[in-house]
């Protein structure tokens, strides 16, 4: 068999390749192992007894506790990710424009919002909200979660588009200039429907971090689907079932929200290249007699 060099580095002989496969074997043994001996310090701690998991097939667990959490989460994703995205556009053009004042505002934003941890910035808000009453004590938690959540997935999303707005190739916009077009129109018209498309990706992945990030709610009394997973183990005696389903909720979100999103995508880069192309103008019939050359 031949060796079959690649870009980044050669592709490894027989040697290489047995000494691979028995490393996955070793590791593929070890974590069969692992994962037995913790079945069975589980089963020994009556953790894996039907009677730990019977609580599920009520209703009352759900309405009491799952669904309720599933919607503060849902709620507080859903509305944090509009507004990353709306201030994430904001500032990333923001970064991008012509007066050094902007520039510099902007950039001091996204550099200090992205430093801080999005918990602190939880804590924060809902200790201002608190203290000068800046919304109602029943959305509180709510406030603070989505305000932690724009700011910083927000701080996120506006390098992205800055990343992507200067990533297309700087021809276009010269080539707009010299038609006279200002930049603000170029920016709408030409370099932003290219970039939403290049940006995709990242904004998922941003997205699903966002989603996740939901979940440190809990810390300040907001009902999401973490803290209701806890209060139903609590109550029923069954943390480790209760997280482990709180685990597949939140595997079952994210992938519904990627899904969601990918989709979006494709029909964004389909609708694009599905566009007709522009119609070559008639030329007029020529006159009997007339040379065309």
């Amino acid at each position: 068999m031949t060796r079959q060099a690649t870009v980044l580095y050669d592709s490894p002989g027989p040697r290489a390749r047995t000494m691979y496969r028995l490393a996955s074997v070793a590791v593929a043994v070890v974590l069969v192992v692992v994962a037995w001996l913790v079945l069975r310090a589980l089963d020994e701690k009556g953790q894996l007894t039907a009677a730990k998991w019977s609580p599920f097939t009520e209703a009352t667990s759900w309405t009491t506790y799952l669904l309720p959490g599933i919607r503060g989460t849902l709620i507080a994703a859903a509305i944090s990710i509009v507004l990353a995205l709306v201030l994430g556009v904001l500032l990333g053009l923001g970064r991008l424009s012509d007066h050094r004042f902007v520039r510099v505002v902007c950039g001091f934003v996204v550099e200090l919002f992205r430093a801080i941890p999005v918990l602190i910035l939880m804590i924060f808000a809902y200790q201002l909200f608190a203290d000068y009453h800046v919304v109602k004590s029943k959305y509180l938690a709510l406030a603070a979660v989505v305000t932690g959540l724009t700011l910083y997935n927000g701080s996120v999303i506006a390098e992205i588009v800055r990343a992507g707005i200067t990533a297309l190739p700087r021809g276009q916009t010269e080539a707009a200039k010299a038609l006279g077009m200002r930049k603000g129109l170029i920016m709408r018209a030409i370099l932003l429907p290219q970039a939403v498309t290049a940006m995709l990706p990242a904004l998922i992945s941003q997205m699903v971090v966002a989603l996740k990030d939901s979940a440190l709610g809990y810390l300040i009394g907001y009902v999401e689907v973490v803290r209701s997973g806890q209060q139903l183990g609590a109550f029923y005696g069954n943390y480790l079932p209760a997280l482990l389903v709180v685990a597949a909720i939140m595997i079952v979100l994210n992938s519904a929200l990627s899904t969601l999103a990918t989709y979006v995508e494709k029909r964004l880069r389909t609708g694009r290249r599905g566009q007709p192309a522009l119609a070559e103008p008639a030329v007029p019939p020529a006159a009997p007699g007339m040379d065309l050359a």
